[in-house]
């Protein structure tokens, strides 16, 4: 079998050192949709370095997005056609807020295989910390199709039950055309989100957005409306990757606002009280699912 699970989940951790900075963190923000209007005080957050705030999810390209779920497919015990890989799921658990400049050391691991009958579910884990103490924790969950069937834990279930009524707050966000282009810029140079014959092959009409750039697009409409602009409230961010987007077409951000499910503390002392569920459609394409089981933690 291509995924020996033993192995993978024995194997020794992979540690390496990464660094950003302010420009790192500008040029993250410019790709996932910032700085419009461009003189706009609450935009100047995200774009203007005298007054730069990082928005959590900035944490998945922080060293040019590496270890990534890519380095989690060259692991021990894990050997897969890169076709048959999708990227299924992303969790972030922020231990402080994230600062503007750093060097940090990321220890990656596979810290679960389940098998879903027809598919396998890999979760690469990445720890960060400084010399100041743990950053973040981020999970990247792998669906290898054609991988499962061997008997394996099932593992949990992402799926939750639909909020109940209607959204307390709904935003659009339009994709620029350009907007894959730049956000690759931040480290995931795959083709399938610029080149039109590579994503042909992989069965696309033209190139499509990344996921991660959708996963920090909403992130920041959160911030930006229910959080008050305030980047140093989230805790955590989850989310389910459920289809994909096209460059060009509008977002339909629902939010509803909860009382949260679970309290926890950070490292300096601050209590999580709530949560914001999140659902993502392509407004363009009959409101097509696209990011699904997300959820905000926040103070």
């Amino acid at each position: 079998m291509p995924i020996d699970a033993a192995k993978a989940l024995a194997a020794e951790p992979r540690t390496e050192e990464i660094t950003w900075g302010h420009k790192d963190v500008q040029l993250y923000h410019l790709g996932i949709g910032a700085g419009v209007p461009a003189t706009d005080p609450d935009e100047l957050r995200y774009t203007l370095e005298s007054r730069l705030h990082v928005l959590p999810s900035f944490a998945t390209v922080a060293g040019a997005g590496a270890p990534g779920v890519i380095a989690g497919l060259s692991m021990p015990g894990v050997d897969v056609d890169l076709a048959r890989v999708l990227h299924g799921g992303q969790s972030l658990t922020l231990h402080r807020p994230l600062p503007v400049e750093g060097t940090a050391t990321a220890t990656s691991r596979i810290a679960a295989v389940y098998d879903k009958g027809k598919a396998a579910v890999l979760v690469m884990r990445t720890d960060v910390a400084d010399a100041d103490g743990p950053l973040w924790t981020d999970d990247a969950q792998i669906h290898v199709r054609g991988e499962g069937g061997w008997g394996g834990d099932r593992g949990p279930s992402a799926r939750r039950e639909a909020p109940a009524g209607p959204p307390e707050l709904t935003v659009e966000r339009t994709i620029r055309e350009d907007q894959a282009l730049l956000y690759r810029l931040s480290g995931d140079w795959n083709p399938l989100h610029a080149d039109p014959e590579f994503a042909e092959l992989g069965g696309f009409e033209r190139p499509v957005l990344h996921g991660l750039c959708t996963y920090g697009m909403t992130l920041k409409a959160v911030v930006d409306t229910l959080l008050g602009g305030d980047v140093t409230r989230v805790r955590g961010y989850a989310t389910r990757f459920a289809g994909v987007v096209y460059p060009g077409e509008t977002l339909r951000i629902r939010m509803w606002r909860g009382s949260g499910e679970g309290r926890g503390t950070t490292g300096e002392g601050r209590e999580a009280h709530g949560e914001v569920r999140v659902a993502v459609s392509a407004l363009d394409r009959d409101d097509a699912p696209v990011l699904a089981d997300t959820t905000v933690e926040h103070f």
